[in-house]
């Protein structure tokens, strides 16, 4: 099976370098026509320039294909309507967005400012909420859509010094829980890509053997996989070095404690119950935890015969 995008409009956010490139390269590779978004600044989101992004389209031009360069700032979202606006005056579609722009503002919590904690946030965050809403009509429309975001080892398990940046990337999976239900009768899917790779935000962090095998070419063909027709939804591939495993969240079965038993202390002597593993699952929607508790309660009082 040949997996290929002919036809198909690419939104790739921070798109002119590292995996953004990558991911836009591979796109057109594969036929798609590509937006090729970069602000242009620094790791740290300061500074701007279309140079990076005029690279990329060139490049993919050279190869043969589609692309179109675009300086917006992901957390404005009236460039954001601009950038849509531009794909659907060219080419009068847009079926995959990747949202992949981001900056790095690492510092402990401690010494970290507001400032910087509502930046990181406006640009992983909100640029994923402004760059999904600026095509979500569209997809709905055309009933055809496939996104991607961009999450994080650190916002999925931790990471001293990024709380700002772990708070972000798991922002976006909240988001994509529920649009991956509001989406599913127009055939949109949303999934998330957590990556490893040695780019500039992870220069200087990694054993240099290490960042040697960490190249955004080994993790883009898992953002390929993730915005073809036959994709899935709503699932969290992790991705670097060539290897690829699936994240996921699972709640444990839990036990219903008897009304004399709900308290602090009730929980303490129960604990070993609570957190066992034993009949773990992935819930598939939120009001699944409810039925679950409430049909606990129900059996607990004898109320379900």
């Amino acid at each position: 099976m040949s997996i290929r995008y002919d036809g198909k409009v690419a939104i790739v956010t921070g798109s002119g370098q590292g995996l953004g490139r990558s991911h836009a390269i591979e796109l057109a590779k594969r036929g798609a026509k590509v937006v090729i978004n970069d602000l242009g600044g620094g790791v740290d989101g300061s500074g701007g320039s279309s140079d990076a992004a005029k690279a990329v389209v060139a490049e993919i031009e050279a190869l043969g294909g589609e692309a179109i360069a675009n300086g917006a700032n992901v957390a404005k979202y009236d460039e954001v309507e601009a950038m849509v606006k531009q794909a659907m005056d060219k080419w009068g579609r847009v079926d995959i967005l990747v949202n992949n722009a981001g900056i790095l503002r690492d510092k402990s919590f401690a010494k970290g400012t507001l400032e910087d904690f509502k930046l990181v946030l406006d640009v992983h965050l909100m640029g994923s909420v402004n760059c999904t809403k600026a095509c979500w009509e569209i997809m709905r429309e055309q009933a055809y859509g496939r996104i991607v975001v961009t999450t994080s080892s650190s916002g999925l398990y931790g990471n001293f010094g990024q709380t700002n940046y772990g708070s972000a990337k798991m922002g976006v999976i909240g988001m994509m829980n529920t649009l991956s239900q509001e989406g599913a009768k127009y055939n949109i899917n949303i999934n998330a890509l957590a990556p490893t790779a040695g780019t500039r935000m992870t220069e200087g962090l990694i054993p240099e053997e290490a960042f040697a095998l960490l190249t955004p070419e080994t993790v883009t063909p898992a953002v390929l996989y993730l915005v073809s027709e036959e994709a899935p939804t709503k699932t969290i591939v992790c991705a670097g070095a060539g290897a690829y495993s699936v994240a996921k969240i699972i709640e444990t079965d839990g036990v219903w404690l008897k009304p004399d038993e709900q308290t602090p202390e009730g929980i303490a002597a129960n604990w070993g119950a609570i957190s066992s593993p034993e009949g773990e699952v992935q819930p598939q929607a939120g009001f699944e935890q409810t039925v679950k508790f409430t049909g606990k309660a129900m059996e607990g009082l004898g109320l379900n015969k």
